[in-house]
């Protein structure tokens, strides 16, 4: 993601320098000159047309094929990932499910849940790989790490799914990236990429306080009512 935004602001750049450096030429070349005379007009000049045509699709695909390269590298699923971790949005903050159950460190599935009051931690091991499932209780929320230069969306009924490896220790702010209303400002989280031993630690800490089993967040705006609401006649 990092050499895809990197590249494309040098595409960028090149671009603008020489559009720049035609807008000032054909401003000093083609000057009204003393005289008043007025520049030569050309109309229907097809070569030049056929070339301010085909340059931006050229632009265009170049973009699109790194685009759809970096895309599929960053999507991109290992068979077995190392940890799983289930993420739930809902009004207003976050629960982080980790599916333990295969760990003999651990073995069983622990829970972190987030309030409006409470920012919730969520702590990765370094070094190994983690699948996000991405889900949502109520409306459309989005998980997003800037650190991490991605984001995937939560979206009631469609499940989403990604791969990361943490390949650098330390905290990092979280936060929707999707306005979800009212509180959307309050939904932030804190990712904490520790040693393997700390990550252990922190979870087992969280089953001996009771937070065990997955939580799925309460029912939400995704289940609508059967009927309309009866109002009294005024």
């Amino acid at each position: 993601m990092g050499d895809l935004w990197i590249g494309a602001w040098i595409a960028c750049a090149v671009i603008g320098v020489f559009v720049w450096g035609l807008i000032f030429y054909s401003m000093f070349k083609f000057r009204r000159k003393e005289g008043n005379e007025v520049p030569r007009q050309v109309r229907y000049h097809v070569p030049l047309e056929v070339l301010y045509t085909a340059v931006p699709f050229l632009i265009i695909i170049v973009l699109f094929f790194y685009t759809v390269k970096a895309q599929n590298r960053v999507l991109a699923q290992v068979d077995q990932p190392d940890h799983t971790v289930n993420v739930v949005g809902q009004k207003w903050s976050w629960t982080f499910n980790y599916m333990e159950e295969g760990n003999s460190e651990i073995g069983q599935t622990v829970h972190e849940v987030g309030t409006i009051e409470k920012i919730p931690d969520l702590y990765l091991p370094v070094n190994k790989s983690v699948r996000f499932n991405i889900y949502s209780a109520d409306v459309i929320h989005s998980f997003w790490v800037p650190a991490f230069y991605f984001k995937m969306d939560a979206i009631p009924g469609k499940p989403n799914s990604f791969d990361l490896t943490p390949t650098k220790t330390g905290t990092f702010d979280g936060k929707c990236a999707e306005l979800c209303g009212t509180y959307h400002a309050a939904m932030l989280f804190n990712v904490h990429v520790v040693s393997e031993e700390e990550y252990n630690e922190y979870v087992k800490g969280l089953a001996k306080k009771g937070q065990v089993g997955e939580l799925h967040g309460p029912v939400g705006a995704s289940a609508l009512p059967t009927a309309p609401a009866k109002e009294e006649k005024k």
